[in-house]
């Protein structure tokens, strides 16, 4: 049968210190929230189910109801039963100093001595050193005191009083961040500047001073709605970080301002792979295009925006993978807490370990010198958008991951040290056969009659064949697979292709239509008559713990008794190195 001929195809304490109690490493899908309520008020949302279903209720740690141009911060406090666990080793729960390192193969024991990292928040913590010293203590790291010298506190204007008011919201903050330099760096000095208020204006200003007093790496876990640029966060030699939001796909300043470094978010699990670990796109990570601060001149067209793009790198984030953090004013000790909050000291903690940026450079350039010193983050999403690099990851740059995460510190220096190279028995490249179908037959793959054509009523992505699936609005199946076999020594293997969808189906609800994806027994997604849209969109997926096994990729199309949909697939790879 002939197929129908279709159509051609505020600034906010960026926290989302959002905290959030559980296994260090839980791999549980993270319930998601854009409430407001006022301090205090309780929130109740239903997590997903891991092997049962749990309730996790928050707080809003700040009050919403801020004026305009003054900041609020968006931590979320999980204050159910669980929000006190603690690891079989009588560790905290939530990812401590040996799992970041591990995770981003850090030479946390031999650098950063000497470095000072500064941190930019609003409002006062009274007992920010007090908690530092047990988050130290407990996870085995020295001290770091006013005392010895390690760590200091000033206002914004660099003096040690008066200090600003007090305020729980924010000193959840502080503890999140000042931890985070420890976890990355333990023997980095840690500089805190305490804005007088959270406004744009006063948090600018300890910025400013936290340069002046000698930080090299400035750390700013805040955000609000996209604003012209400050010269507060433009200083030739100094790494300026920040936090890219927790509400998903938009644009948060400072980190849309071209001379920061925009940090996304990733949720981070361990697995079998030879990093031993695996990240994925948060969805709560801010990303996307500014609407007024320039283009840096070291984003290259991958972004797809006219101006800065948010993230350039990223870090953990997500609350349900997220990291331990001591905070005892406002809290009652041990929490786990996530949010864009967490990567930014991360990253700029990353960038003290690299050491002293000459003083002439961009340190915000660097990474994007060295893409292939990075672990990157080839699937997730943070919501819909077009074009969809700016909220779906894959292959090289997306909005909500940045060119990728930390490996080592190559990518967060000026020099060019070449990327790693791939491990013993592992050779760089794409192992699928036939990949674009271009040989007119369907060979090494396996395929229902038809699949693969050069049918004109359906554009290849490139070339002139494609495997097309379905399109015959009649009850119909088909499949195509192809088995590879994926050397053990590879660290990064993904999968990727470029797919199309049309249908005659005109519900906007329903999905009639489906076309399911696989990696051997593991479903990496389902695509229907719902996600029709025109030309192709690249979808990638990483099978890390494919490595030193063989599996079988394959697409299974089916169709219901009327109205086509079309799934039209081209351009396959299976990258791995």
């Amino acid at each position: 049968m002939r197929r129908p001929t279709v159509p051609a195809v505020l600034v906010a304490c960026a926290a989302a210190v959002i905290a959030w109690t559980g296994a260090a490493g839980a791999a549980t899908a993270a319930p998601t929230s854009s409430v407001a309520a006022p301090t205090g008020a309780t929130v109740t949302v239903p997590a997903k189910p891991a092997a049962k279903t749990t309730t996790a209720t928050f707080t809003h740690a700040c009050s919403t109801a801020v004026r305009k141009g003054f900041a609020h911060c968006d931590a979320l406090r999980r204050t159910d039963a669980g929000a006190k666990a603690v690891q079989p080793n009588a560790l905290p729960a939530g990812f401590g100093p040996a799992d970041l390192q591990s995770a981003y193969k850090l030479p946390s024991s031999t650098a950063g001595a000497g470095q000072t990292v500064g941190i930019v928040d609003a409002m006062d913590d009274p007992n920010a050193e007090s908690d530092l010293a047990t988050y130290r203590s407990t996870f085995g790291l020295p001290a770091c005191t006013t005392a010895n010298g390690c760590f200091r506190k000033v206002n914004q204007n660099g003096a040690a009083s008066p200090l600003p008011a007090t305020d729980t919201g924010w000193a959840a903050e502080i503890s999140l961040d000042v931890d985070m330099v420890s976890a990355v760096c333990p023997s980095c000095h840690i500089l805190l500047v305490e804005a007088s208020t959270a406004s744009l204006a006063n948090l600018g200003t300890g910025v400013n001073t936290a340069v002046a007093l000698g930080a090299k790496y400035v750390s700013n876990s805040y955000g609000g709605g996209d604003s012209s640029p400050s010269s507060a966060y433009n200083h030739a030699g100094v790494a300026v970080t920040a936090s890219t939001g927790d509400g998903g796909f938009g644009v948060e300043y400072p980190a849309s301002d071209s001379h920061v470094v925009a940090v996304g978010g990733t949720s981070l699990t361990r697995d079998a792979s030879a990093r031993g670990w695996n990240e994925t796109a948060w969805s709560g990570a801010g990303s996307g295009c500014s609407t007024v601060n320039p283009k840096p001149a070291w984003q290259t067209t991958a972004t797809q925006c006219a101006r800065k793009a948010n993230a350039d790198v990223s870090a953990v984030a997500d609350p349900n993978t997220g990291v331990a953090v001591n905070v005892t004013f406002g809290g009652t000790g041990f929490e786990v807490f996530g949010g864009t909050s967490a990567s930014s000291p991360i990253i700029a903690s990353v960038y003290a370990l690299a050491g002293t940026p000459a003083a002439t450079s961009s340190p915000a350039s660097f990474p994007w010198s060295h893409t292939g010193n990075l672990f990157d983050v080839v699937s997730g999403s943070n919501g819909a958008c077009t074009p969809a690099v700016l909220c779906h990851a894959g292959a090289g740059w997306d909005g909500p991951t940045g060119l990728g995460t930390p490996n080592g510190t190559a990518a967060f220096s000026a020099g060019t040290a070449p990327p790693p190279p791939p491990p013993p028995g592992c050779t760089a490249g794409q192992l699928l056969g036939n990949p674009g179908f271009e040989t007119g037959t369907p060979a090494p793959w396996s395929a229902t009659a038809n699949v693969v054509t050069n049918d004109p009523a359906e554009a290849a992505h490139t070339g002139a064949w494609k495997a097309w699936l379905d399109g015959y609005g009649t009850t119909h199946t088909d499949t195509l697979s192809q088995t590879v076999t994926v050397p053990s020594g590879c660290t990064s293997v993904v999968f990727s292709f470029w797919l199309h969808i049309d249908t005659a189906e005109t519900t906007t609800t329903t999905a009639f239509d489906r076309l399911t994806v696989k990696a051997g027994a593991t479903t990496l997604a389902t695509f229907s008559n719902l996600n029709k849209a025109a030309g192709f969109t690249q979808r990638s997926f990483s099978l890390s713990g494919a490595a030193g096994t063989s599996v079988t990729l394959s697409f299974s199309g089916t169709e219901d008794t009327s109205l086509q949909t079309s799934f039209v697939v081209d351009d396959a790879a299976l990258s791995v190195s």
